[in-house]
C-alpha cells in the first residue's frame, strides 16, 4: 500500500520551501532536515521575549529587550576595528546599538536620526553604560505592530541562520494539510488536547517558556502521536508472529523436577511465579514472546533452565543464544548439572567448533539428539538445522530489535516460543518503547545466600592503599576482580587500560597471582585466563566490561572499578554484580579522579546508596536520559523526535493500552479510525507495519 497522497505535501524536499536555497537545503540536510515533515517536527528548544517594555531600568546583561527608541545621534568610528554607535533614547534612558562593520547606507537609512523605532536584541554593560550590539530587529512602529510577543528559538547548523531557520520551519508548518483524526475522541477529550494540525501550529508559536514544557496539551499530543505510531507497530509486529505456526509445548513436569533438585536451593517465589506464566504460555496454542527481566543475582538461569524442560518434555529442542562466548560457556556450565541430572543431552555450539567436530554437534541438533543447545548468535547461522525448535532464549539481548526477534524465530519450521532475558533492569518506560511486543515478567526478589555489598568511593589518589589492602584479603585465600575502561592506553584519551594495570598489579601482588581478559585477547588466551580465575590458580582478574554479566565466581569477594566516572549507573551495576555470590563479606571500590563532576558524583552516590537494580536504572534514565544510557546505542531502542521517555513516561502506557484495543476492534485496521491509524503509521515512517498488516 503506497503512501496515502493526503501526505505527499509533508514528504516533499524542505528545497521547495520559499526562501530554502539549494545551499540552505544543502546545510539544512546535515541535521536531517530535508523535508518538509523534518522541518515540522523540529520543535523549539527555547523561547525570545518580544513584548514591548516600558522600562528598561533594572534590566540585567545577556536580557534579550524589546523597546521603543527615538533616534539621537550617530558616532561614526575612526577605524574599522571600532563599532558605529547609535545613541538611541528609550525605555527611560539613553543607551548605544552597537554595529561592527556595517553598511552605512543601510544603517542610516534604517536609523536616521530623529526617527523613531522599535529595537529588539540582547543588551549587556560596557564601562557602565548599556549596549545594544548588533540589534536582532529594528522594525518601524506599524511593521512591529505585527510582531509575535514569542519567538521561538531552533536548534541551528552552520550556513543556516536563526531567521532562516525560523522562516523554513513556518513554511513548512504552512503546508501541513489536516489529516484524519486517528486519537479515540474521548481520551483526547478527556486530555484536552487539540487536534493534531492544532497542535502542530501551538508547538511552534510559543506563548513564553512555559509553552516549550513537555506538560502543554500541545506537546503532549503530537508526543502521544509518535508513542502511539511506534506502540501500533510493535502491537502489528506482535500479532504477525503470534498468527504464525504456534504448538502446545507442555511436559509432566518430570524433567523439571529432577534439574530443579540438581540446581541446590529451592526456587524463590518471582521465579515460581515467572516459570508458571511461561509454562501457560508455551502450552497455549499461540507463540510465546516474552521478556524476562531480574536484578543481578535474581536467578533468571533457573527460569531459563526450567522452560528448556519443558520444550525437552514435550520432545523438541530448546536454544539458549548469550552475546558473548565467555556468557555462552558460563552458561553451559551452569547448565550441564542440571541436564545430566535430567538426562537431557546438552550442547555448547560456538564459532570455534570447526570441521569434524562441528559436522558432529550439527548431526546432534538437526537430528534431535541435542535436547539443549547452548552458543551465540552463530547458533542461527545457516548449516544450523533444528529437529523440533519449540523455544529460543536470548539472553542479555542488547543488540536484536523486533525484526532479529522474527527472523530468529524463522528457525524453527513449526513455529517456536520466545524467550528474551536481561539482568539489566529496564525502566518500564524503555521496556516498552524497546519491548513492547513481548509480554513482561519480572524477577523482583533474589535467592537466598546472595550477599550484600558494600560500595565504595574511593579517590585514585589512594590507588596504592587499595593494593595493598587487596595484597592482605588474598593472604586470606580471597579472589578479585579489577575493571578498567580501556584495552591499551591511547595519546588521544586519559583512560587507563587493563594492559597498564595488569602490569602494574603482576609487579605488586605477583605475576603468578595475576591473570588478564578483555575482548582482543584470542579466545582460547581468555578462556585460559578465566579458568585459572574461576580455579584459584589465579586470584585476581584484571578485566574490561567483557566480564560485565554471567562470570559465576563465589570466591569472589572484591571488585574494583578504576576510573568509575567512566561507566555508566547499569554498567557499574552489573560489574559490581560478579561479587556477592558466596558466602564471604564483598565489596566495591569504585575508584575516582577528582575532582567530580556533579553528575558524575550523582551516579557513584546511587550506587553507593542502593543495590536495588530497578531504582539505579530509574536514576539512570532520569539523570541522563534515554539516549545515553548505557547499550540503548546498539540495543533497538527507538530514537524519538518529539517523545521524552522521561517526561512522558505515563504517555508510553497509554499509547500501549491503546494501540492493543485498536487492534482488537479492527485487527486490519479497516474501518474508518483504521484508516486514520494507517495515515499516523505513514506519518511517522512504520510502513513496514501496514505491509505487516496486509501479511507481508
Amino acid at each position: 500500500m503506497a503512501r496515502p497522497e493526503i501526505l505527499f505535501p509533508l514528504f516533499a524536499d524542505a528545497s521547495g520551501i520559499k526562501g530554502v536555497g539549494p545551499r540552505t537545503a544543502k546545510a539544512l540536510a546535515r541535521i536531517g532536515l530535508e523535508r518538509v515533515v523534518d522541518l515540522i517536527f523540529h520543535l523549539p528548544t527555547g523561547v525570545i521575549d518580544r513584548r514591548l517594555r516600558d522600562s528598561l531600568i533594572g534590566v540585567t546583561p545577556g536580557e534579550s529587550v524589546t523597546v521603543l527608541v527615538e533616534v539621537a545621534e550617530h558616532h561614526v568610528p575612526r577605524s574599522e576595528r571600532q563599532p558605529w554607535r547609535v545613541v538611541v533614547l528609550g525605555g527611560g534612558i539613553a543607551f548605544e546599538l552597537l554595529y561592527f562593520r556595517p553598511r552605512r547606507e543601510w544603517l542610516t537609512g534604517a536609523l536616521p536620526e530623529r526617527a523613531v523605532r522599535v529595537v529588539s536584541g540582547k543588551v549587556d554593560f560596557y564601562d557602565g553604560r548599556l549596549q545594544m550590539p548588533h540589534p536582532d530587529l529594528v522594525l518601524s512602529e506599524a511593521e512591529a505592530a505585527s510582531l509575535p510577543p514569542f519567538e521561538p528559538v531552533y536548534g541551528l547548523t552552520e550556513g543556516v541562520s536563526a531567521r532562516i531557520m525560523a522562516k523554513a520551519v513556518a513554511g513548512a508548518v504552512a503546508r501541513a494539510p489536516d489529516l484524519p483524526e486517528w486519537l479515540d475522541p474521548a481520551m483526547a477529550a478527556r486530555e484536552g488536547w487539540p487536534g493534531w494540525r492544532a497542535a502542530l501550529a501551538a508547538v511552534h508559536a510559543p506563548e513564553g517558556a512555559a509553552s516549550l514544557s513537555p506538560g502543554t496539551p500541545a506537546r503532549r499530543r503530537l508526543a502521544y502521536d509518535e508513542l502511539l505510531s511506534h506502540q501500533l507497530a510493535l502491537q502489528i509486529a506482535r500479532e504477525k508472529m503470534r498468527r504464525g505456526k504456534g504448538r502446545v509445548t507442555a511436559g509432566d513436569g518430570g524433567l523439571r523436577a529432577k534439574a530443579a533438585a540438581a540446581f541446590g536451593y529451592p526456587p524463590t517465589g518471582a521465579q515460581t511465579r515467572t516459570l508458571t506464566e511461561i509454562a501457560a504460555d508455551m502450552g497455549a496454542g499461540t507463540r510465546m514472546m516474552r521478556l524476562l527481566q531480574g536484578d543481578v543475582g535474581a536467578g533468571k538461569t533457573w527460569v531459563a533452565a526450567m522452560a528448556l524442560m519443558i520444550a525437552a518434555e514435550a520432545g523438541g529442542q530448546g536454544a539458549l543464544m548469550a552475546p558473548t562466548e565467555i556468557l555462552a560457556r558460563q552458561h553451559a556450565a551452569n547448565l550441564a548439572r542440571m541436564a545430566e541430572a535430567a538426562g537431557v543431552e546438552a550442547m555448547l555450539l560456538t564459532g570455534r567448533d570447526k570441521g569434524a567436530a562441528r559436522e558432529v554437534k550439527l548431526a546432534a541438533i538437526r537430528e534431535g539428539r541435542a535436547q539443549v543447545v547452548i552458543g551465540t548468535h552463530a547458533l542461527f547461522s545457516g548449516d544450523v538445522e533444528f529437529h523440533d525448535l519449540r523455544l529460543a532464549v536470548i539472553d542479555e539481548q542488547h543488540r536484536f530489535g523486533v525484526r532479529q526477534r522474527m527472523e530468529l524465530t524463522a528457525k524453527a519450521p513449526f513455529g517456536c516460543d520466545l524467550l528474551v532475558m536481561t539482568a539489566t533492569p529496564i525502566p518500564r518506560t524503555l521496556a516498552l518503547a524497546g519491548y513492547g511486543d513481548l509480554d513482561i515478567s519480572v524477577l523482583d526478589e533474589k535467592p537466598p545466600g546472595r550477599q550484600p555489598v558494600e560500595t565504595r568511593l574511593v579517590s585514585l589518589d589512594r590507588a596504592d592503599d587499595v593494593v595493598a589492602r587487596l595484597r592482605a584479603v588474598l593472604a586470606e585465600g580471597r579472589r578479585a576482580y579489577w575493571v578498567c575502561p580501556a584495552v591499551e592506553d591511547s595519546d588521544a584519551s586519559d583512560l587507563v587500560s587493563v594492559e597498564t594495570r595488569h602490569r602494574a598489579l603482576a609487579d605488586a601482588l605477583g605475576a603468578d597471582r595475576v591473570a588478564l581478559v578483555h575482548g582482543q585477547m584470542a579466545p582460547d588466551a581468555r578462556d585460559a585466563a578465566m579458568a585459572a580465575f574461576q580455579s584459584g590458580e589465579r586470584q585476581v582478574l584484571v578485566a574490561t566490561t567483557v566480564i560485565e554479566v554471567g562470570v559465576d565466581v563465589p570466591e569472589a569477594t572484591i571488585m574494583v572499578i578504576e576510573q568509575a566516572e567512566h561507566f555508566g549507573l547499569a554498567q557499574l551495576h552489573q560489574l559490581r554484580g560478579r561479587v556477592g555470590r558466596g558466602a564471604g563479606r564483598s565489596f566495591c571500590l569504585l575508584l575516582y579522579a577528582a575532582p567530580l563532576g556533579e553528575t558524575a558524583r550523582a551516579r557513584l552516590e546511587i550506587m553507593r546508596e542502593t543495590e536495588d537494580g530497578f531504582r539505579i536504572a530509574e536514576e539512570d534514565l532520569r539523570i541522563r536520559g534515554p539516549g545515553d544510557l548505557i547499550g540503548t546505542a546498539q540495543s533497538g531502542l527507538p530514537r524519538f523526535r518529539l517523545a521524552d521517555l522521561d517526561a512522558d513516561r505515563g504517555l508510553m502506557e497509554m499509547a500501549r493500552d491503546d494501540a492493543r484495543l485498536a487492534l482488537v476492534r479492527e485487527p486490519g485496521l479497516d474501518g474508518a479510525r483504521g484508516q486514520a491509524l494507517r495515515v499516523l503509521l505513514y506519518l511517522f515512517e512504520r510502513d513496514a507495519s501496514v505491509r505487516l498488516l496486509k501479511g507481508g
